[in-house]
């Protein structure tokens, strides 16, 4: 059967497919195909791709034999008005399949969390996510259906991060931006992680190889305890040095360093004048926010105003990560110190 496909890199393959089953995008009633290096994932005709995500193709497929529901909403009897509240997009961290339920569905709840755990292969527990609160950045959790917890094993860009969805920060959505900023790393460069969560973007730059010291920060023992944990399964361990800390406490006798990621997209600003002062000249800061997709261009005039000014910053990189509402983006920016000693 000839259907819209996705062609990646076999190294890509499972974060492409864990994407495209978040937004309802992949298609299950056919039997994904492995060419070599390459991994081609068949897709519904009229979903949206994120761009970047892999190769566009039409591709000729084998029909799985066994009858499978198109998208999960198709195991969820409700009332067609109600239906068409059902969100199409999930999050999978490990065997952990977390939603997003319209306060109008939540009473189908459990009907919801059954057809999640029926339409994911081998998700063991689904649960409602209220969000991320609190200075720790834990989310509260409503266990939908199945059991034995939040805390998992979830493998990124081929690395098993240990995560518990209640007591530690993590996004799975963030995969690629993990693996492009640890691709930017050169060698010997020293890099602060801060806000770092279970140091997804920490653990991928150790392993790579090309820096020699990664400083991971964050004011949460529970993450920097699960960062810990996946470090003891890891060969590259010693790369990194977790400490749990304020991350105005840490900056204030924060040693020089050639580049720090700020992922902390509702308060990172705070942060962002201090960090512009341990950047190394010809230095790199990676900063994420939610930013209103409406004067998003100014935005970034205002963020380089804000780490130091035009005359020792540059933007040199702006992209949308993910949408993050109607009107709102998470958006990566990434700001270049001036090095006086290219100019002499």
């Amino acid at each position: 059967m000839k259907s819209r496909a996705l062609v990646v890199r076999r190294t890509h393959g499972e974060n492409a497919r864990l994407e495209l089953m978040r937004l309802g995008a992949l298609r299950t009633d056919l039997r994904i195909l492995r060419d070599g290096d390459w991994v081609v994932l068949p897709v519904v005709e009229s979903a949206e791709i994120p761009s970047g995500l892999g190769e566009p193709s039409k591709r000729e497929f084998e029909p799985l034999r066994a009858a499978h529901a198109r998208e999960y909403r198709d195991l969820v009897q409700l009332p067609a008005t109600e239906r068409e509240l059902l969100p199409r997009s999930f999050d999978i961290v490990g065997d952990v399949v977390l939603i997003r339920i319209p306060p109008e569905l939540e009473r189908w709840g459990p009907d919801i969390g059954e057809a999640l755990l029926r339409f994911v292969p081998g998700a063991r527990i689904a649960g409602a996510d209220h969000g991320v609160h609190g200075t720790e950045r834990r989310r509260r959790l409503v266990p939908l259906a199945g059991a034995e917890g939040f805390r998992t094993i979830h493998r990124e860009n081929g690395i098993a991060f240990d995560v518990d969805l209640e007591q530690a920060y993590f996004s799975p959505r963030l995969a690629r931006e993990h693996a492009r900023v640890a691709e930017d790393v050169e060698v010997g460069e020293e890099v602060d992680d801060l806000c770092c969560g279970i140091g997804p973007f920490a653990v991928t730059i150790a392993r790579d190889g090309r820096a020699r010291r990664i400083t991971a920060v964050d004011s949460n023992p529970a993450a920097i305890a699960l960062l810990r944990s996946t470090l003891a399964r890891c060969p590259y361990a010693d790369r990194v040095e977790p400490i749990a800390a304020d991350v105005v406490a840490f900056l204030s006798s924060a040693r020089p360093v050639d580049r720090v990621i700020l992922n902390l997209p509702h308060e990172g600003i705070k942060y962002l004048p201090s960090v512009g002062t341990i950047v190394r000249p010809g230095g790199v800061v990676h900063y994420y926010e939610v930013t209103a997709r409406e004067g998003a261009d100014m935005r970034a005039e205002d963020l380089v105003n804000r780490i130091g000014g035009r005359a020792h910053w540059s933007l040199i990189d702006q992209h949308v990560v993910h949408p993050y509402s109607p009107q709102d983006d998470l958006v990566a920016f990434q700001f270049a110190r001036a090095d006086p000693a290219e100019d002499a």
